[in-house]
């Protein structure tokens, strides 16, 4: 049991220096490209990159992973994230670095996915739910810690990604000591957009959009920040107090959401997101704190709607299909966070800082109408054939085979239910 527990921790090291290395990296590149004088449009461009690299590590991680093994796959992974995090600090150049960043999202894609297998291995239908709950807070503290690390040292020199470099060299160490067996294959990877949208209408909807809204809001919150003339301190705060918000929101919103129709709940927590980013549109704050505080009220609301839109997508499966059904709208997510940094890169460009928030505005809009516009489409599922809310972890660390260790994937052992 010990020794059980022992590998678990060590997986879970593993995940931390990972996310904290991403958590950095994520937000040195615009720190530094904003300071290099690069453009609003080729930093948005960043985090498509990274989002083509993630899905497409989705959808080939576990052929790599099953040609090579797990140890060796994770140790390519994690030392080629190195490897390109040392080279964007080497070569400061726009387009190389939108080049380097999808590989960057690969390999994490790849190195989340490898993690993820192993501790679902040493997981039991008893002990899932801690194992996923330890998850949930190790990817969500470690991705703000990351983005503090970002205050130690100055962003127009090398040392932060050297800093990079060695959080990512790091998570081979946990795993290279680890007892944990080695894991089955991984899952295969597969998107049915149609079968998705029939499914859910509303979820699928929201996912695209809620990528959109994050995509833009975590690649070029930064820039904002810069462009607007705030301290890299209050930046690093901002970024991460917007996740720590949006994570201590989502257990409320879901237990919310389980005592009524979920959909009034989305399209609530999106218009207020949508009224936050519009008065920040009209008001353009330029004191760091009170932007901080506006952004955590964003936060608060806005890193909610995905869980509640997958929560909402799984009322409507048969309980074995929570995995096929919630692997699918991450990947609808994943597309999403595509085309929200360009953009809200080209509005800025072409407008002001705060264009970053017509988008994110825009999308929540579009939820919130959706799902309302549905309401009257389609009744709500009872509140007693209801899957109980859970929690997500950090969506930058889930893949699908993060899904598995989800408690509600326990159904997939047993005979399934109708769709609701």
């Amino acid at each position: 049991m010990l020794s059980s527990f022992g590998s678990i921790i060590a997986l879970l090291l593993g995940t931390a220096f990972l996310l904290a290395g991403s958590g950095l990296h994520s937000l040195l590149l615009p720190l530094r490209g904003q300071f290099e004088g690069f453009s609003t449009a080729s930093l948005g461009l960043l985090g498509t990159a990274w989002a083509v690299g993630f899905i497409g590590g989705c959808f080939l991680a576990p052929r790599l992973v099953r040609r090579a093994g797990h140890v060796r796959a994770f140790s390519a992974f994690a030392a080629t994230a190195a490897i390109v995090a040392l080279l964007s600090g080497m070569w400061v150049d726009s387009v190389g670095w939108i080049i380097l960043r999808i590989f960057t999202g690969f390999t994490m894609a790849g190195a989340f996915m490898v993690i993820e297998s192993w501790l679902n291995e040493r997981s039991t239908n008893e002990s899932r739910g801690t194992i996923f709950g330890f998850y949930m807070m190790v990817t969500h503290s470690s991705l703000m810690a990351g983005q503090l690390v970002v205050t130690s040292a100055d962003v127009s020199t090398a040392m932060l990604f050297m800093l990079t470099g060695i959080l990512f060299c790091l998570a081979l160490i946990p795993t290279a000591i680890s007892s944990a067996v080695t894991p089955a294959p991984l899952a295969e990877v597969s998107l049915d957009v149609k079968g998705l949208y029939q499914n859910s209408p509303v979820a699928a909807i929201a996912c695209v959009l809620v990528g959109v809204a994050n995509g833009a809001w975590g690649t070029l919150g930064a820039v904002y920040g810069a462009e607007i003339g705030i301290t890299t301190v209050q930046i690093a705060v901002m970024m991460s107090i917007a996740v720590l918000a949006g994570a201590i929101g989502q257990m409320p919103a879901g237990r919310l959401s389980d005592r009524t129709d979920r959909r009034y709940v989305m399209a609530g927590a999106a218009f207020g997101s949508a009224l936050v980013a519009i008065a920040i549109f009209l008001m353009a704050p330029r004191s760091g704190w009170i932007i901080i505080a506006m952004t955590a009220v964003y936060g608060l609301m806005a890193y909610t709607l995905y869980s509640l839109a997958v929560a909402h997508a799984n009322d409507h499966a048969a309980s074995t299909d929570f995995v096929k059904v919630s692997s699918g709208l991450l990947l609808l997510y994943g597309f999403g966070t595509m085309a929200g940094p360009i953009l809200a890169g080209v509005l800025m460009q072409g407008l002001r800082p705060e264009s970053l928030f017509l988008v994110t505005g825009a999308a929540h809009l579009g939820v919130a109408g959706y799902a309302m516009l549905r309401v009257s489409r389609r009744a709500p599922v009872p509140v007693e054939k209801r899957e109980a809310f859970n929690v997500l972890p950090a969506e930058r660390a889930v893949t699908p085979q993060a899904l598995m260790l989800d408690p509600r994937a326990d159904s997939e052992d047993e005979p399934g239910s109708p769709p609701a």
